[in-house]
């Protein structure tokens, strides 16, 4: 069995690796181990995908649940997962940080956490403050946890990469052990970004459209990320066949089914 803390130095060592590595986002237990088994070698949390599987949007998880989530993903896998927690569900910095710790409790090894509170983004110094308070409280612990800070300006519909690379550079200097801006959309914003800092970058990679991991990596990304993309994939297959069994009376579907023995390859014991 791996334990947390081997689990956590490995992840710490996929970030000083040359190249980029791409960490996938399962939506529960099994994605979780279907893609552990494809051969990725992290993971990561999404907060929208397991909204999804509650039945709910984003946003309208609790932290309990976040955190149940977290340990059933970390349990069920032998590499290290990196968790989504939000805005740590508090505005003051020394409750976010906790939540970080109650994350590494439950076994991840790194979490991010955004400087968006879930109507705004958080003041300057705010948000610096938050991405301390975390970082100390991170750093103190006797497994190792990599903090990644959040820059979610261009993901909120505020379009202002400079103000963006000022608040990770600043993140950077809190004690931040990765850094992220959701919502770079050409690789041109990746090397703005990656040249600004000396930090890990991680890149929402889907929002950079038609880019490869070969070329983000060149852009200077190390982490890539694909967020709520897999388990959006994953319901659109559902609508497509529920609609397919409503509107026509077919099971057209049937042949882009998983099939029984790749399943069982990786999802077996």
């Amino acid at each position: 069995m791996v334990t947390p803390k081997e689990k956590a130095d490995w992840f710490r060592k996929l970030h000083e690796q040359a190249g980029a590595f791409v960490i996938p986002n399962p939506w529960d237990a099994g994605s979780a181990r279907i893609l552990e088994g494809l051969g990725f070698q992290a993971l990561a949390t999404t907060s929208s995908g397991f909204a999804n599987t509650l039945g709910r949007l984003d946003g309208q998880v609790t932290l309990d649940e976040k955190l149940e989530h977290c340990r059933s993903i970390c349990t069920a896998t032998s590499v290290p997962v990196n968790a989504d927690l939000e805005n740590g569900f508090a505005d003051d910095p020394e409750t976010a940080a906790r939540t970080m710790v109650r994350a590494a409790v439950a076994g991840v090894a790194g979490g991010a956490i955004e400087d968006y509170s879930g109507e705004a983004i958080y003041d300057f110094e705010l948000a610096v403050e938050r991405v301390q308070a975390a970082a100390e409280a991170t750093h103190a612990l006797e497994t190792p946890f990599m903090l990644t800070a959040r820059a979610e300006n261009l993901l909120r519909g505020r379009d202002d990469l400079d103000d963006t690379v000022r608040r990770l550079r600043a993140f950077e200097a809190a004690g931040a052990d990765v850094l992220y801006a959701p919502g770079l959309k050409t690789l041109d914003e990746v090397r703005t970004v990656t040249s600004a800092v000396s930090k890990p970058v991680n890149v929402l990679a889907v929002m950079v459209k038609g880019a490869t991991v070969e070329e983000l990596a060149s852009a200077g990304a190390k982490r890539l990320s694909v967020g709520g993309a897999l388990a959006s994939a994953s319901l659109a297959s559902l609508l497509q066949a529920g609609r397919e069994m409503l509107e026509t009376g077919s099971f057209g579907w049937l042949s882009d089914r998983a099939s029984a023995s790749d399943l069982e390859r990786l999802l077996g014991t």
